[in-house]
């Protein structure tokens, strides 16, 4: 079983003054994955850059350079690709080890680390977006019961985080810091996948943010709306047994078909769909506008 989809993922920069140079990096490209493959991608920008140059970050997403080294007063990226998604295996979550065995296995005793789980380390520690409190470990309290099987309990705090948080657009901007989040219990997905990774790694475990896209539906008898979607963000968790698996707390879901993975990182900072450093350019606000079609609409 697959699904097929077309993405536009369209980033608008008008400045209120000429930008002389200007330095950006893109996460636009879909990360190939065992259960997903982009078969067509194009990047459409404007002005033409001085310079660009595709690699891989230090995660293994794939990213571009772009260089600007002549004056300009907007900037347009435009992303059109073309990804197939296919089905998840199904997975026992009675099937893996006890969280805080999870975590001793973690966690450096002075032992040689299996190259999995050293891969693994990197994911549980503070991050610019996520740190580790003791606040985030007692909202997680009730999920983590001694012994209790890893996935069980990171399935129950995805429920948790979904049945006690308000999805509230207007509520938070990037840098609003995670204890506001969970006093005020309102965000969106990029906050709910911010304080599911607090939790996690404030206990020890290995846990990654997840930058992607997601098929919303629209209303029952309306078209769909070119550019009314936007960036989806969730959270994968290593075990030991079963390897990477994702939650999705803004959802409640683990994500299946209709989730296109883009990049991972330790939080958005890592994967953010385009950033960079610009000399001039006074104040300016990007206009961003996705659109996510099965590929039989397109």
């Amino acid at each position: 079983m697959s699904a097929h989809y077309q993405i536009l993922h369209d980033t608008h920069y008008h400045y209120d003054s000429p930008v002389s140079l200007a330095q950006q990096l893109a996460h636009l490209w879909p990360r190939p994955c065992a259960w997903q493959r982009c078969t067509e991608q194009h990047l459409q920008i404007s002005p033409e850059p001085t310079s660009r140059r595709d690699e891989l970050d230090v995660f293994g997403n794939p990213l571009t350079r772009l260089a600007f080294e002549r004056p300009h007063d907007e900037l347009l990226v435009n992303a059109r690709l073309t990804v197939e998604v296919l089905a998840r295996p199904l997975r026992d979550f009675n099937q893996s080890p006890a969280w805080d065995m999870t975590r001793s296995a973690l966690t450096y005793s002075g032992q040689p680390i299996a190259p999995q789980l050293l891969e693994a380390c990197r994911y549980r520690f503070e991050s610019p977006y996520v740190h580790l409190k003791s606040r985030f470990v007692e909202f997680s309290e009730s999920c983590f019961a001694p012994g209790r099987p890893l996935m069980l309990g990171v399935q129950a705090l995805m429920e948790k985080i979904f049945s006690e948080f308000t999805f509230d657009a207007e509520a938070t901007q990037v840098a609003t810091p995670l204890v506001e989040v969970l006093e005020r219990r309102r965000g969106v997905c990029q906050d709910f996948a911010h304080l599911m990774l607090a939790c996690l790694r404030s206990r020890g475990l290995a846990a990654r943010y997840v930058s992607g896209y997601l098929l919303t539906q629209p209303p029952p008898g309306q078209p769909r709306l070119i550019g009314a979607d936007a960036s989806h963000a969730w959270v994968s968790v290593f075990c030991p047994v079963l390897g990477w698996v994702d939650f999705d707390p803004t959802n409640n879901v683990q994500p299946a078909l209709e989730h296109i993975t883009l990049a991972w990182g330790r939080d958005f900072s890592d994967v953010s769909p385009l950033r960079g450093v610009i000399l001039g350019g006074g104040s300016h606000d990007p206009e961003v506008r996705v659109t996510v079609m099965p590929r039989d609409e397109h």
